[in-house]
């Protein structure tokens, strides 16, 4: 917080960081890192330069968006041609990468400081992530999740043996977005949370088969967790400084619904609960000091339908004061979210940004409305401390919610506008 200034300069070998913090100058350069006050005193500081890296790399504006973008029918097409075995995997991404420089330049243009991908060349927001495991299977069953009013179109995902990590195909597509950073824009990977996974393979439908390979749910806890690692560490090494957790489960057992549901089903809520925020915490333990790890709380996003209504109330304690992240994305759009009461309960080493403009509908929010409602969140959590975006992404999955390109980035624009009013620019 006490930063002055912080210059880079690219090196042919090396990063040359001169800082001034106070009434010290600090120089830190390439891996052989230290700092050279005004006493000409030198020494070691990893977790100084750690530090720097950490802030450079943190949300600088207080608006953004959770990460995926409605496809452009290119995209759409590309993916068509690609499930009928018209094209390549490589020829998919001939098509979607140009696409995906366009979506970025947008962003810029919109003035936003984390860029994506759009999840452009994914089918779903969270499926094709666990597809990239050894041990992970899916299927085409013509089945889905019932969302309210429509079924969600959904592959079968369950396990055919032990859960690891190999090259991650994400890994790949995070060095493009990478390549496309700029000064102020930073690349920032979606994945969904590591319990996202967990919640996968032990529903009903699942159960049976998971436990032909894991006979506890602790046993399957450490290989999700020991597997995620490995793919954070991928991304790191590939220079990602940002990542963002997509997690659903929280939002799954919120409200007396959700209660009922795991009563008949003969579970503990607590106990999921317990497991739910001790596979996602485990998966980040031990990340690097500069890698920023965030999460989005959803109560699902698929064409514009829900999953599940609820107020945080009860997972509070769980997500909001302990699991391990820097920033919690929540979803706040409309009542089934209830009120910002819990928000007293967030941890004072965490940020919020709070999602009340949807993105499931093209109608632009009342700007007067969405000011009083931060205010009010205010009254919970220090003002510095928030930040503001839609509730979630614009196409969750391949289909997308009901509204234009135009409409969306009208969306980007209201959120930029009223966060400027708010905390300025």
């Amino acid at each position: 917080k006490n930063f002055v200034s912080l210059l880079s300069v690219k090196m042919t070998q090396c990063n040359l960081f001169v800082v001034r913090e106070g009434c010290n100058l600090v120089i830190l350069a390439g891996s052989h890192l230290g700092a050279f006050f005004a006493s000409f005193r030198f020494r070691s500081d990893y977790a100084f330069a750690n530090r720097i890296r950490a802030q450079n790399n943190t949300l600088i504006t207080h608006f953004d968006v959770v990460g995926s973008f409605l496809r452009p029918a290119a995209v759409k097409q590309a993916r068509a041609d690609l499930n009928a075995g018209k094209i390549t995997l490589t020829q998919f991404n001939e098509i979607v990468n140009p696409e995906i420089v366009k979506l970025v330049e947008k962003q810029k243009k919109a003035g936003l400081h984390y860029i994506t991908d759009g999840e452009y060349n994914r089918k779903f927001w969270h499926l094709d992530f666990f597809w990239g495991f050894e041990g992970v299977a899916h299927e085409r069953v013509g089945g889905g999740v019932q969302f309210a009013g429509e079924v969600a179109d959904l592959d079968a995902t369950f396990l055919v043996g032990k859960i690891k990590a190999k090259l991650h195909p994400f890994v790949e597509s995070f060095r493009f977005v990478k390549s496309l950073e700029s000064d102020g824009h930073v690349a920032k990977q979606t994945l969904p949370a590591p319990a996202q996974l967990f919640q996968q393979l032990i529903v009903p439908q699942n159960i049976e088969t998971t436990r032909k390979f894991y006979a506890t749910n602790e046993e399957l806890i450490q290989d999700i967790a020991y597997a995620y690692r490995a793919v954070i560490r991928q991304l790191y090494d590939a220079g990602c400084r940002v990542i963002q957790l997509d997690d659903c489960t929280w939002g799954a057992i919120v409200g007396d619904a959700a209660a009922q549901r795991y009563k008949s089903l003969g579970l503990n809520l607590d106990v999921v609960k317990n497991q739910l925020l001790h596979v996602n915490n485990l998966a980040i333990e031990g990340k690097p000091e500069d890698l920023i790890i965030n999460t989005h709380i959803c109560r699902g996003n698929y064409h514009s339908t829900y999953f599940t209504s609820g107020p945080y109330d009860s997972v509070a304690d769980y997500v909001f004061a302990r699991e391990n992240v820097d920033t919690l994305y929540l979803e706040y759009d409309d009542e089934r979210s209830g009120g910002f009461e819990p928000l007293a309960r967030v941890s004072a080493d965490k940020k919020v940004v709070l999602g009340v403009i949807t993105s499931k509908t093209p109608q632009l929010e009342d700007k007067s409305v969405i000011i009083e409602r931060i205010k009010e969140a205010a009254k919970y959590i220090p003002l510095e401390r928030l930040s503001l975006s839609p509730q979630c992404g614009f196409a969750s999955c391949e289909v997308g919610n009901k509204l234009t390109d135009e409409e969306q980035w009208a969306k980007v624009a209201l959120v930029k506008e009223i966060a400027e009013e708010v905390w300025g620019k």
